[in-house]
């Protein structure tokens, strides 16, 4: 993994307890697998832990790797690592991607709750506002009860956010989702229907797709017609999924808001009208884990570490057929 990110996810406490469960060599973290010192670590390599910065895990360096039994990811999707030679080999696969749902989903929440007040774009005409808030006390749209929420993507962090939102008295939630069990939609608290009919009720709309040729721009000028005039959508997921200039041209005219945490392309440029506009919010994606929320992924790859030396099954495998259709 990247050596910055080595630093950030494994503290004292995490090296103490791979200290417990495996020897560790000398480098302990690697940013790349290619140089003699790696590959001679490689060589011996029974369980790889992974994170953000791993190189791609090719069949060259799978033959440098006769002993690997595991690939561990610390992190969420492991899609830019783990190929098609990984499985084909056996060896197994888990992710952190479970623990990094977390705080999407809180961060998400965050975000339904200040778009159903309007708060990031009444906090940007306070900048200029000069003639008090008596219209905005009057207005009867600034409200999270009884909101209708569309929830894109009933994946790990999609299904959290509609369990979480049990703490507003929204109104319906609506989930569109191909894979999802109508039962499992129902169980969490929401109602599972077509796309279409999600986008034409949504007055809050969130992704939570990944980013597949399937989802390209899902969100394109014809979806976005489709929203409620005043509808506010959020994108944590990727920013693949939605068509940037259909959005913007939507939020130009006054009928929709967003609040962007993720775009395409990341970061947008200098000049796009999405980072211009007072109705609009673009936050550097942070909605995944940062700072001390990364040692979650850290303990969770350890965890799976534990649960394989102990003959347990994987608590998050990632299959070949699981990483086809996840972020």
């Amino acid at each position: 993994m990247d050596p910055a990110t080595f630093s950030l996810q494994f503290g004292a406490a995490e090296l103490d307890r791979l200290g417990t469960l495996a020897d560790l060599g000398d480098p302990v973290a690697v940013a790349e697998l290619d140089s003699p010192g790696a590959r001679a670590r490689l060589a011996e390599a029974e369980v790889l832990l992974t994170s953000w910065g791993a190189p791609t895990l090719t069949a060259d360096r799978l033959d440098a790797a006769p002993r690997l039994r595991a690939v561990l990811h610390a992190a969420g999707s492991v899609r830019g690592i783990v190929t098609d030679a990984v499985h084909q080999r056996g060896v197994l696969v888990s992710s952190a991607a479970e623990e990094n749902a977390v705080p999407v989903a809180e961060f998400t929440l965050a975000a339904i709750i200040m778009a159903g007040k309007k708060a990031p774009f009444l906090a940007a005409r306070a900048r200029t506002e000069r003639n008090g808030w008596a219209d905005v006390h009057r207005r009867r749209d600034l409200s999270n009860v009884g909101r209708t929420i569309g929830v894109v993507g009933f994946s790990r962090s999609g299904r959290r956010v509609v369990d979480l939102l049990r703490v507003l008295r929204t109104g319906r939630v609506l989930v569109s989702d191909p894979y999802a069990d109508p039962a499992d939609v129902a169980a969490a608290g929401g109602t599972l229907v077509e796309l279409d009919d999600l986008l034409r009720a949504a007055e809050i709309l969130t992704l939570h797709a990944p980013a597949l040729p399937s989802t390209y721009r899902i969100i394109g000028a014809r979806e976005l017609a489709l929203l409620p005039a005043g509808a506010t959508l959020i994108n944590t997921a990727r920013g693949a999924l939605v068509d940037h200039d259909a959005l913007a041209a939507a939020c130009a005219a006054g009928r929709l808001d967003a609040i962007l945490d993720v775009t395409d392309p990341e970061p947008l440029p200098p000049g796009s009208p999405l980072l211009e506009m007072p109705n609009v919010m673009v936050t550097p994606h942070v909605a995944g884990s940062l700072g001390a929320e990364t040692r979650r992924l850290s303990n969770h790859a350890i965890d799976e570490l534990a649960r394989l030396l102990g003959g347990e099954a994987l608590a998050t495998p990632v299959t070949a057929g699981s990483s086809a259709v996840s972020a």
